[in-house]
């Protein structure tokens, strides 16, 4: 989930005009000052040998070969192991719709995510513009020079028409994390979950709260890992096929959840309920959580104020977890998807499948091994083992489903 929110317009840094007064010191300012990363060449140039190698004349050899065989650039350019960042600046953080240009600290982050996690090289991305069809178009056209697409804080519902119309028109890896990292990191906590208590995903009913991005996609992939049902619950409700306001994505999604038919309140949704997964914020009633089922499991994830305190979800859970760092059991996208683009990166994937995410996830999950306890259910970022894991797990996946091109 998003990392928690500085306001630098606090007492600390603010100038007398409500500004940023760069003389007051914020270590996040600090930090930040001439951006987190760079580039940096991976060969010397020295001399002239080997300024006539990198570039004119011996750069002419390299491109005539891959003129003749287009497959070559995998080879010898940086396609195969480099990532754009895209964003359009909508859905930012906690932050909303507050354009590309502020959006550069957070691509520039998850790019020094890729590398430091997944040895995955990315490039940030912030388009000036939002319309679906110019969007589409312009990340086709920048294709060439990358060998996956990770599409970052792009609003619901046009995100999903977005990834969709990508994946049909490039042959490589698009991946919208704030879909599917969070629904595979979800579903690896779940798994462990369900494991410590005895249960399987099969026995569990959960309520998602939030139909937006990240509580489609994990409603999509707990269907798919077998859960035993699952409600989804937006402002107005349950997501069920009896309302008449469902957008396109949410009829949908009323076709493939909620078994049980449950229509009204999250509140109602939740009593006897065995998982509650928040992707909302808001605030969830005490009474509501008090009324799950016994040895319930609380993933309350949103950033910085999780939909129920873990103070108030540990007096009747069995397992709670959150999306902060200062909590146990931590449900970050940064578990997932340095190894998800480093496994379909190395095969030379076309595609990121369903059966990739689920290898994922599964491979999260086995990460924590004997370990598993209440408080650790899902391994940490800074666990060495958890990239290795997940980019074997994605590579053989994408192997076994046909789409690894070596």
């Amino acid at each position: 989930m998003a990392a928690e929110i500085v306001n630098p317009r606090s007492d600390s840094n603010a100038d007398q005009d409500g500004g940023v007064d760069p003389d007051s010191f914020d270590p996040a300012f600090a930090l930040h000052r001439g951006g987190k990363m760079a580039v940096q060449a991976t060969v010397p140039v020295r001399n002239k040998d080997d300024l006539s190698l990198a570039y004119t004349p011996g750069v002419a050899r390299v491109c005539t070969a891959i003129a003749e065989q287009p497959e070559l650039v995998h080879d010898y350019t940086w396609k195969s192991s480099v990532v754009a960042v895209v964003t359009d600046g909508t859905a930012v953080l906690g932050l909303g719709d507050i354009g590309p240009e502020a959006s550069l600290p957070v691509m520039e982050g998850k790019a020094i995510l890729f590398k430091q996690f997944g040895g995955v090289d990315a490039v940030p991305i912030a388009l000036a513009c939002t319309d679906v069809d110019e969007i589409i178009e312009t990340v086709v056209r920048m294709a060439p020079s990358f060998g996956g697409v990770n599409l970052e804080d792009i609003s619901a519902p046009r995100c999903f028409e977005i990834e969709r119309r990508l994946q049909e028109r490039l042959d490589i890896p698009v991946f919208h994390d704030d879909q599917h990292g969070t629904a595979v990191v979800t579903l690896a906590a779940l798994r462990n979950a369900a494991k410590l208590t005895g249960r399987t995903l099969g026995e569990l009913r959960a309520v998602i709260s939030g139909a937006g991005a990240a509580g489609v996609a994990i409603a999509k992939m707990l269907v798919e890992a077998g859960i035993g049902d699952v409600a989804v619950a937006d402002r107005k409700g349950v997501v069920s096929s009896d309302r008449a306001d469902l957008t396109p994505v949410k009829r949908d999604l009323a076709g493939f959840t909620n078994k049980a038919g449950i229509s009204g309140s999250l509140e109602k949704a939740l009593a006897g309920a065995d998982v509650f997964i928040g992707v909302s914020g808001g605030t969830v009633p005490e009474a509501a959580v008090a009324s799950m089922a016994k040895g319930a499991f609380v993933f309350a994830m949103a950033n910085p104020n999780p939909e129920v305190h873990p103070d108030v979800a540990g007096k009747y859970a069995s397992v709670v977890a959150t999306g902060r760092s200062d909590f146990p059991n931590q449900i970050n996208n940064v578990l997932a998807f340095p190894g998800i683009f480093a496994g379909a990166l190395q095969v030379r994937a076309s595609r990121i499948t369903e059966g990739m995410k689920i290898a994922a996830a599964e491979a999260l999950a086995a990460v924590v091994g004997d370990g598993l306890a209440p408080d650790y259910v899902i391994p940490s970022p800074f666990d060495e083992r958890v990239a290795p894991a997940v980019t074997a797990a994605v590579a053989a996946a994408a192997r076994a489903e046909g789409v690894a091109r070596r």
